[in-house]
């Protein structure tokens, strides 16, 4: 994972397996009601956004094998 700073972005490089990781924990954490953890729904909002983010570049969310493609990206970026 690598970040980068400009005048007005922050970019955050992730390999693809973290990624996939990522993606997946984001849409898991953002389809409960997560309210007591949010102090201002912009903080909602960002995580919202992200998981729309990743979602564009990663497709392997529709295979018919998603379990596994998940399961190796863990295995992979684990310590």
């Amino acid at each position: 994972m690598e970040s980068k700073q400009n005048e007005k972005k922050i970019v955050v490089e992730l390999t693809k397996e973290e990624a996939i990781v990522l993606l997946d924990w984001l849409s898991r954490f953002n389809e409960r009601e997560n309210r007591d953890l949010f102090q201002d729904q912009a903080e909602e909002r960002v995580l919202w956004d992200m998981e729309a983010s990743i979602e564009k570049v990663i497709g392997e969310t529709f295979d018919s094998n998603y379990a596994e493609i998940l399961s190796k990206a863990r295995e992979k970026v684990r310590d």
